[in-house]
């Protein structure tokens, strides 16, 4: 955890790696996921001083409760891939369903 941090980062932090290691993950890693989970709500809430733009505009982990852990093929979200769409400039993209967007990004 950056110095500096409040409690409550430092209370979510311990909890996260507590978790991850009950979870089976080793030591390192349990520290890797809570970090990471940590330092991207600091960023949603404006406590860093950085945020990338994936911190800003995806959903934010307390929110998406593990939906795309263990999903393996499912990837990408249906916002994810229409953002991804919209920049490429694919036409129709508002009217496609996921796997349709999958498709047309993936030509």
């Amino acid at each position: 955890m950056p110095t500096g941090s409040s409690p409550k980062r430092e209370r979510q932090y311990e909890h996260i790696k507590d978790s991850a290691k009950k979870r089976g993950a080793s030591t390192g890693r349990a520290k890797e996921i809570a970090a990471r989970t940590v330092n991207k709500e600091r960023a949603r809430s404006g406590e860093a001083r950085t945020a990338s733009r994936s911190s800003l505009n995806d959903v934010s982990s307390g929110h998406r409760g593990g939906k795309r852990s263990h999903t393996g093929a499912q990837g990408r979200t249906k916002e994810q891939l229409y953002n991804e769409a919209k920049k490429r400039g694919i036409r129709g993209r508002s009217s496609m369903s996921k796997a349709e967007l999958e498709k047309a990004l993936s030509r």
